[in-house]
C-alpha cells in the first residue's frame, strides 16, 4: 500500500471519529441524563480531540510523492 492511500484511510477515520464525536454529544445533551451523559461526553470530546489531531497530522505532513 504507498503512502498516499494510508494517508487517505486515515483521514477517513478522522472523519470517521468526528461523526461519533458529534453523535455522543448530541446524545449526551439531549437523550441522556447524569453520571452517564457525562460519560458519554467525556468519550465524544476524546473522540474530538483525536479527530483534530489524526485531520492537523494529514494536513501538514504535506504531500506525498
Amino acid at each position: 500500500m504507498s503512502e498516499s492511500m494510508l494517508k487517505m484511510y486515515i483521514s477517513f477515520a478522522g472523519i470517521i471519529f468526528m461523526f461519533v464525536a458529534i453523535g455522543l454529544i448530541w446524545l449526551s445533551r439531549h437523550k441522556l441524563k447524569g453520571i452517564i451523559a457525562g460519560i458519554v461526553g467525556f468519550l465524544a470530546y476524546v473522540f474530538m480531540i483525536l479527530s483534530g489531531i489524526i485531520i492537523f497530522y494529514i494536513v501538514f505532513s504535506g504531500p506525498t510523492a
